[in-house]
This record gives C-alpha cells, sequence and structure tokens, in this order.
C-alpha cells in the first residue's frame, strides 16, 4: 500500500499550512529528480512518505531543535532526514552535506522549490567541517564508532536544548555489540513507541551526548 502525505499529518497534526503544503510537494519533487539522478530505490520512492520523510521525523518525536540551533546532517543523500526536519523547524539551521555532488544538487533544488530558506547543503566531507553545531543528525551512514569519530570536533561548547549536544541517528536492529564499540553512554528511543506501521519495527533513534 503507497501512502500519502496525510500519514505525515496524522502524527503531526500542529502542522502550519505552509508546512502542510511543503511536505504535500516532496512526493512530485523526489519523483522529478529521482528520475534524474537516482537517490532513492525504486521499491522506496514508492513508500517516500513512510521509508524515508515519516523515517526523518523521528528525530522530531525525540528532540523539538529551538530557534537559532545549528544542526549538521552528514550523508544526507537526498536530503534526509534534513529537508523532513528542515521542513518541521523553519527557524532551526540545517547544514546538509553529502560527499556525492549530485546528490547536493537534488537536495539544492528540493530545497529551493520548498523554498526552505534554513537549508544549506555542500559537497564535503565531514571530517572537513570548520563550523560548529547544536545536534548532528544522520540515517545510518556507517557504524556508530567511525561516525563518531568524524564529528566528534564539530559541537558547540554551550547546550541549548534538553538533550545535551550531541548525535541522533536513525538506525535499525540489535545495536548492542555496535554500540559497545563506541564506549560512550547512548540512549536507545523505539520508534514503535511513536509510529505504527511495521517499516518501524526495529527502527530506532540513537542518542550520543558529546561533551
Amino acid at each position: 500500500m503507497e501512502h500519502t502525505v496525510d500519514i505525515i499529518f496524522k502524527y503531526f497534526p500542529e502542522l502550519t499550512e505552509k508546512q502542510k503544503e511543503q511536505f504535500s510537494q516532496l512526493k512530485d519533487l523526489y519523483f522529478h529528480w529521482n528520475s534524474q539522478i537516482n537517490v532513492i530505490s525504486r521499491k522506496d520512492i514508492e513508500e517516500l512518505y513512510v521509508r524515508h520523510v515519516l523515517h526523518s521525523l523521528g528525530i522530531a518525536k525525540v528532540m523539538g531543535f529551538r530557534p537559532g540551533a545549528h544542526v549538521l546532517d552528514v550523508g544526507t543523500g537526498g536530503g534526509f532526514p534534513g529537508i523532513p526536519l528542515a521542513i518541521m523547524f523553519p527557524e532551526t539551521n540545517f547544514h546538509l552535506i553529502d560527499s556525492i555532488g549530485k546528490k547536493i544538487t537534488v537536495v539544492q533544488n528540493v530545497a529551493e522549490a520548498l523554498g526552505l530558506d534554513n537549508v544549506k547543503a555542500e559537497q564535503i566531507r565531514a571530517e572537513k567541517v570548520k563550523q560548529k553545531y547544536d545536534f548532528v543528525v544522520s540515517r545510518a551512514v556507517t557504524r556508530i564508532k567511525p561516525f563518531f569519530n568524524w564529528v566528534r570536533t564539530h559541537f558547540k561548547d554551550e547546550s541549548l536544548h534538553p538533550l545535551f549536544n550531541g548525535i541522533l541517528y536513525l538506525k535499525g536492529g540489535d545495536l548492542k555489540e555496535e554500540m559497545a564499540e563506541l564506549k560512550r553512554p547512548y540512549r536507545e528511543y523505539d520508534l514503535p513507541d511513536f509510529f505504527e506501521e511495521d517499516f518501524f519495527e526495529t527502527k530506532k533513534v540513537i542518542y550520543v551526548e558529546v561533551e
């Protein structure tokens, strides 16, 4: 069954009309760009709103980003989780990066079409980024230990949020072994606590504090 944008409205009933319109535009934009530059698999694009948009917004169920905060999305691909989060938090600044230029081309065009002036998209490796952020977000680009090492120096000293500055990472499956490699405290937030679709059965948001 293909889900429509209504599934986003179901879980986030407080959206403004502008946000509803922006989320509604995502399907046509991604179908258009994906036909030119493949950033989402054919199977997944049919379930764009669950597997990409709602999955990205799992982070919004864990953290409400403050106005003026800065968030880095590492390995954004076609713009996930950064684009849905930028729609959800229009006063938060999002820096979406990927090492593959054609993916950043898609992100830039989608952000422009949606009028997201809180999004900066850049082709750059995480280790080369010079700015500091409140949070780093990502969707399972690699194991958590190397990921942590890429971004550990990219955080502001002052924290503005209920959770201290750190990583919010979308992962799936049994992560005990992987998280043990990191040797740092972390928290798991199970996405089935927020979303009832089968897709989320083993999906989690992992929070790692960086002090």
